[in-house]
């Protein structure tokens, strides 16, 4: 039996904590452990915080390492230090609730990965009011034969009618084959008005690039080679991986902030918990600036009313 690697001790602002098996392996491809992911959050810290500050989170955790099982944890297990924030969120359907991580300083985030965390997937609501969210969310969502080409070019239509609407967009890479763009928002309105307001800007890609882009509701019927601008990102407990957060693959990829004139040059893959560090250290968090920049949802709602838009089913 292989022996265990004595657990190390960091101070991260006011709080310690304990990382147990540094050394275990986490992602194959070039071997960075448990020690090597905390590292990671440490160097970009402003940045993973300012993504996840206040907002309900869910984990995905690798106990493993991502070559193993994979668990979605909603709830902050029993144990958990005194100093750690929870918000509680209910979930109506199953007459059940949890109370999940609510990140406020990064010790919160360097706990959940001695819990073995890999991947944050916080809400577009915080604490304050979770039925309210204050961040719309444009998945630009990849189908198995649509290249990376045709991401870009969406992308650059998206960025186009934000202007014209006024909203700054804030992209990102997914960590996989897409990109994201974030919207900060009024939080006026519940996750159906969100999400009309998000088909409805989808509808208006679709129609500036019916070649590249696809608003079809099954999977089975959309076109392989097309982009799907997935509005279903802002259905309420639908979350995505934040910003910085790893991706639980054997490269150990990033989700990203990028700038808009970095997305004809980039290359998804680039971004790894090896390459970002280097990157933030010279950049800082491009992601910064968003909370200055909300947008009123009302153009958007408007154009729902004037094309009929109806709320489709909620997603499974």
């Amino acid at each position: 039996m292989a022996q265990k690697s004595a657990a190390v001790e960091l101070e991260v602002g006011p709080h310690t904590v304990r990382i147990s098996n540094p050394d275990r392996v986490y992602f194959p491809a070039r071997g960075e452990t448990k020690l090597d992911l905390v590292n990671y959050y440490l160097s970009v810290g402003d940045g993973i915080v300012n993504a996840l500050r206040e907002r309900p989170c869910m984990l995905h955790r690798f106990p493993s390492g991502v070559a193993g099982e994979k668990v979605h944890q909603k709830r902050v297990p029993n144990g958990a230090p005194p100093w750690l924030e929870t918000v509680r969120v209910t979930f109506p359907r199953y007459h059940r609730h949890a109370d999940e991580l609510c990140v406020t300083e990064l010790a919160h985030v360097i706990w959940a990965v001695q819990m073995s965390t890999v991947e944050f997937h916080p809400w577009n609501s915080r604490r304050g009011d979770t039925e309210k969210p204050d961040e719309w969310r444009i998945d630009l969502d990849p189908m198995p034969d649509c290249g990376f080409d045709r991401v870009r070019r969406v992308a650059h239509v998206a960025h186009e009618i934000l202007d014209e609407l006024g909203a700054v967009g804030w992209p990102k890479t997914s960590g996989g084959r897409g990109l994201h763009i974030y919207v900060r928002i009024e939080p006026r309105w519940g996750f159906k008005e969100v999400r009309r307001a998000a088909l409805a800007f989808a509808h208006e890609v679709e129609r500036r690039a019916p070649d590249d882009v696809t608003t079809t509701w099954w999977r089975k019927d959309r076109d392989p080679r097309l982009l799907f601008v997935d509005y279903n990102q802002n259905a309420r407990d639908h979350t995505i991986a934040s910003a910085y957060s790893v991706r639980g693959n054997p490269e150990g990829t990033v989700s990203t902030p990028i700038q808009w004139e970095e997305i004809d040059d980039v290359e998804p893959g680039d971004f790894t918990i090896a390459t970002v560090p280097a990157r933030f250290a010279e950049l800082g968090d491009l992601h910064a600036g968003i909370d200055k920049a909300v947008f009123s949802l009302d153009p958007l709602l408007e154009w729902a009313d004037r094309d009929g838009v109806e709320e489709p089913p909620e997603p499974d």
